[in-house]
Formats: C-alpha cells, sequence, structure tokens
C-alpha cells in the first residue's frame, strides 16, 4: 500500500511512477479526490456528533415542554449523526479501494517498459558450447538418468505435474540444503512454513484475491495456497511492532504452488513451468534507509549461489511495467539453458520498500528527540529467491555429457553422499 500523505504531498512522483508502469495516472488524482471527500465527511461527522453531545447537555438540564422539543431535535440528530457516519465509513471505503488497487511506487533509475525492456546488469560466464555433441534437454536427461518422471506426474495430477526421484529427488534436497546453510551462515533464522494462508494474509503480501488467477483457492475454507514463503514470512509480524535496527532476517522452505493460467501452450516440456515445485526463499524485514543496500545483498547472496553451481548468467533490471504489484525495483539472475538457446530466470529479489509492511501494519517504533519512545512507522521489507525446483534445468544441461550422465558440481558433492556424476541408468527390457 502506498503512502498516501506522501501521494497528495508529491503526486506527480506518483504520476510519473504510473505512466513508466504502463498504468493508468488517474488513478492518483481519484485517490487525492477521494482522500479529501473522506476528510470532508469525517469532519462532518464529527461536527453533528459534537452537536449530538451539547443536546445531550441540554435536554439534561431541560423540563417539561421544552425537554420533549429538544428530545425530538435529539431524535433528529441522531439520524444526521448515523447517516454521517455511513457516509464517512463509505467515504474511507472507497479510498481504500483506490489505494488498494495502486501498485508500489517504482524507485528512480528502473527501466520504463514491458517484459522485453529489461537492462542486463552483468553476464558472469560464457554459454557452453557443445562442438562434440548434439546437447541433450532436461526432460531427456533427466529421463536417462531416472530424475524426472512426467508420465506419471501426468497420469497422477494431470498436466504441469511431476515426480523428481532417484537422483533427481536427491539433487533438488541438496540444493535447498545448500542454499538453507548459505543463508543460516549468513544470519538468516531457517522457517519451514505454512503453505496455505488466509486472504487477509494473502491480500496483504500484494496479490489481488479477487481477480487473480494464478492462485488456488480453497473455497471451503477460504484459504489459499501459496506461491511463495515470501507470504507466509510476509505475515509472521502482521499487526505488530518489531525492532529493526539490525535487519530481520528469514530462510523459507517451502513447496509454492502456481496456477500458470495465463502460460497456455508455454514452456510444456519438462519442469521448467510447473504447478507445484519447492523453494527456499530470503525475506527480510529491515529500515527504508537500510532497504535499497539490503536489496544489494540480497542479489549477491543469490548471485553466490549460482557460483556454487557453476552455472553461467545474467542479472537483469527488470522493467517498471514487469514489477508486479508489491516491488519498487526487481533484479533477476537468469542462467543459460543450452536446448533454448536462451536465458532462463532463476532467482528474483524484489525491493519492496513499505508497501507490503502498511497492508499488513508491520512497523517499528521510533526514537523521540529527547531520547525518549517515539512514534512508529512502517518497515521495509525484501525477498529473493535462494534456490527452486527450476534450477535443475539448467544444471542438468550445463553439465551434461554426451552419453547423457550429468557431472555435479563441486559444492553440491557432500549434499550427494560424494557422488560426482549422476550415470546413465541401464535400460530395463519390459
Amino acid at each position: 500500500m502506498i503512502d498516501v500523505r506522501d501521494l497528495c504531498e508529491n503526486p506527480e512522483t506518483y504520476r510519473a511512477s504510473q505512466r513508466v508502469r504502463g498504468a493508468q495516472p488517474s488513478v492518483v488524482d481519484a485517490i487525492i479526490a477521494a482522500d479529501s471527500s473522506r476528510k470532508s465527511a469525517i469532519t462532518s461527522f464529527e461536527a453533528l456528533r459534537a452537536e449530538q453531545n451539547a443536546f445531550g447537555k441540554k435536554v439534561a438540564k431541560a423540563k417539561g415542554e421544552e425537554k420533549a422539543a429538544l428530545l425530538a431535535e435529539v431524535k433528529e440528530l441522531a439520524v444526521a449523526v448515523k447517516t454521517a457516519s455511513a457516509a464517512a465509513d463509505a467515504a474511507a471505503a472507497e479510498q481504500d479501494a483506490l489505494v488498494r488497487s495502486m501498485p508500489n511506487l517504482v524507485a528512480d533509475g528502473v527501466p520504463e517498459g514491458g517484459e522485453d525492456d529489461f537492462v542486463v546488469v552483468k553476464t558472469v560466464g560464457a554459454p557452453r558450447e557443445f562442438p562434440d555433441f548434439e546437447p541433450k534437454d532436461h526432460l531427456e536427461i533427466g529421463e536417462l538418468i531416472g530424475a524426472i518422471d512426467m508420465e506419471r506426474g501426468a497420469k497422477v495430477s494431470g498436466s504441469r505435474f511431476y515426480f523428481l526421484k532417484g537422483v533427481g529427488a536427491r539433487l533438488e534436497l541438496a540444493l535447498l540444503q545448500m542454499a538453507m546453510d548459505q543463508a543460516i551462515e549468513a544470519g538468516f533464522t531457517p522457517m519451514i512454513t505454512p503453505t496455505l494462508v488466509l486472504p487477509e494474509t494473502m491480500a496483504g503480501t500484494g496479490f489481488d484475491v479477487a481477480h487473480d488467477a494464478e492462485i488456488y483457492r480453497l473455497a471451503e475454507d477460504d484459504l489459499y495456497l501459496v506461491g511463495t514463503s515470501e507470504v507466509a514470512l510476509a505475515g509472521y509480524h502482521g499487526n505488530e511492532i518489531i525492532k529493526v535496527d539490525e535487519p530481520v532476517r528469514y530462510a523459507g522452505w517451502s513447496s509454492c504452488y502456481r496456477r500458470e493460467a495465463g502460460s497456455h501452450g508455454k514452456d510444456t516440456r519438462g519442469i521448467i513451468r510447473v504447478h507445484q515445485f519447492n523453494k527456499v526463499e530470503m525475506f527480510v524485514y529491515t529500515t527504508v534507509e537500510n532497504a535499497a543496500e539490503e536489496h544489494q545483498r540480497l542479489l549477491g547472496w543469490e548471485e553466490d549461489m549460482l557460483a556454487k553451481v557453476e552455472l553461467p548468467y545474467r542479472v537483469i533490471d527488470t522493467a517498471a511495467g514487469d514489477l508486479g504489484m508489491s516491488a519498487s525495483r526487481k533484479f533477476d539472475c537468469e542462467a543459460w539453458v543450452p536446448t533454448q538457446d536462451a536465458y532462463r530466470e532463476l532467482t528474483s529479489t524484489s525491493n519492496c520498500t513499505t508497501f507490503q509492511a502498511r497492508r499488513l501494519n508491520i512497523r517499528e517504533r521510533l526514537v523521540a528527540d529527547d531520547g525518549g519512545k517515539g512514534g512508529t512507522r512502517a518497515v521495509a521489507t525484501l525477498n529473493g529467491t535462494l534456490a527452486t525446483t527450476r534450477w535443475i534445468v539448467a544444471i542438468l544441461e550445463h553439465h551434461q555429457n554426451a552419453d547423457g550422465s550429468v557431472n555435479v558440481p563441486v559444492a553440491l558433492r557432500k549434499y550427494l553422499g560424494g557422488m560426482e556424476v549422476f550415470p546413465v541408468l541401464q535400460l530395463r527390457s519390459s
């Protein structure tokens, strides 16, 4: 949720933010008008309420016919007060709906445009060349080494589901454990998070529960399956005042669920775009002043993980129109996938500034000028992916051998019992 006071004081800043997102700047003026209406309605209500209280004192002192006349006026005034109260509530609800519909203020320097208008910040490593053999895609490799079973995944659960088995299951567990170990070493508290959350938690994180086709909903229980542990971790300190003199860092391990409703026909082969996957997600609460610096740290930790699995990648500064609702700025790390001849996203880190904290009412206590207890203000929240199922795609393809076997990145070997190669399994006769 944006800061309404700041918007009213600096409307052109917010109009500009909407324009670079490719969104309507008119919502800014609608919010300003709604704020004015809300304040006017509250003023009218309070004036009538004060008049009602004054009448109450007159009635207490009056007698006879005077009292009867005053009581009649009091009844009329009570109706007016009730009407004014309802008008104030309606004005506040209208403003709240408008404010909740507006995305976060885009940070200075974010590229303008949509999905294809990102800026490449840097490229690390070179895409592997295959002069001696034609590279296999991750699904063919996964089947050869007994790691991925899409056919039975579809049989059990439908399209975009899969089984990881054997070295595939072990590889994912190794990746996630290595990510968690790195996070703990960096000062994160490990968390196993709920994957079902209340509507207010989902909405508080910035997801549109009323219209978002990407979210799985359990209608009977009015609960939502999360697409990232960011949701649960954001809600963890909801309606609390927390101390953020030093960043509060959590690393959430969870299964994640996405309907992929807008992805018909895209990435239908293999495990690049699926309905269920596992992930370790970094989540941070910090001060507004420290948020940009913390964002760079999160990106650095993501790059550390990519270096450990020995993948060539690039970092992109995501364009404003592709930021989503909550992010003020977002960096993606994309690894090279040889058979697609393209970079594909493996990690994403977002600075959500105070947007989520305002929606979830998460604040810090300020220190007054005299050193005593001051007021409160919203904290900043950030998130970043440290490892997820999709990494298996790039690892299998980049580290493959001509026969379909896969060399295990050195850093992962200690999590795999010292295994150096995922061998091709001998085909069994049917």
